[in-house]
């Protein structure tokens, strides 16, 4: 038990000397960073810099050079444009103007270096390297560009199959005596979607002080969905001539209800001109491998003598 009790005070006193030792002279890092800060206002910067995460110290430089490299490339209302399209995407967190010229010119960099990158392992040509690297950079070039497509093609998809649901709920209201802002509130609270979201920016506009028909004009510009445009233009003209908000209502839905269901009857008869390529290009092959295959095996077995 001696033995014991006097081993483990021994590990005791050496952890406790080191600890003291390496307290007392860092060493690596910590002594470079103290001996910064003791030489005065300089080495603090130095400090602060070398602190900061390796997103703010690289990567927002990085972005910053893209940014002004982008504002170059693309043309003067080249801003307004790609605003529209944001516009159009619903405005996705944390997307702006100046992030998607950014990223235009971070793609067109990044994925030329990738496909060379891996052409070099893959031991390609020159030739066929460069014209990889040129193709690459095109594309990465309208990355951006094509995503905020996509996202605007979704939401304006979404708009055109909840626009009736919330117009009819909207009817109901004001029909069960709610005024027309009190039954914005209540689509915009019960319902989700892009067109929840556009009706609450038209109540906080309104709370900022736009008037109705500058608020409801402002939503017809953020959409490209005929529907929505439509119904707009209707209530403007019912807020300025003065016509009974139900009835204006009470049409517009029976309207955007028939023209919802032409939307969805179309897109039922382009389901077999859209399925022939894949059924011509995987199905049918596979399925004349596996009801041919046998068929011909057997006759290469009969030619051969087998």
């Amino acid at each position: 038990m001696l033995l014991l009790l006097a081993l483990i005070l021994f590990v005791a006193a050496i952890a406790a000397a080191g600890a003291a030792f390496a307290k007392e002279q860092p060493t690596g890092l910590a002594r470079a960073l103290e001996a910064l800060e003791r030489s005065g206002p300089a080495g603090r910067e130095l400090v602060e810099a070398a602190d900061q995460p390796f997103a703010e110290r690289v990567l927002a430089p990085f972005q910053a050079r893209a940014l002004t490299l982008g504002r170059r490339v693309t043309g003067a209302d080249k801003a307004d444009r790609i605003r529209r399209r944001l516009d159009f995407a619903g405005n996705p967190r944390g997307w702006t103007v100046d992030r998607v010229l950014s990223l235009k010119v971070i793609c067109a960099v990044a994925l030329p270096v990738a496909v060379l990158a891996y052409g070099l392992l893959l031991g390609g040509s020159f030739t066929v390297l460069v014209v990889l690297a040129l193709a690459a950079a095109a594309l990465g070039f309208f990355v951006p560009d094509l995503y905020l497509y996509n996202q605007a093609a979704h939401r304006a998809d979404q708009i055109k199959r909840n626009l009736a649901d919330s117009v009819d709920l909207l009817t109901i209201s004001v029909e069960a005596g709610l005024g027309f802002d009190a039954a914005l509130q209540q689509v915009a609270r019960n319902t989700t979607g892009p067109v929840a979201e556009e009706f609450s920016r038209v109540l906080r506009e309104m709370q900022l002080g736009m008037s109705r028909s500058e608020a409801l004009k402002a939503m017809g510009t953020r959409s490209n969905v005929e529907d929505l445009n439509t119904f707009v233009g209707s209530m403007v003209q019912a807020d300025a001539f003065g016509i009974p908000i139900g009835q204006v209502l009470r049409v517009q839905s029976g309207e955007i209800r028939v023209k919802r269901r032409q939307y969805a009857e179309e897109k039922a008869q382009q389901v077999p001109v859209k399925i022939m390529i894949p059924l011509i290009l995987f199905i049918l092959p596979c399925l004349f491998i596996v009801v041919m295959g046998p068929a011909v095996l057997n006759a290469l077995d009969a030619f051969n003598g087998k």
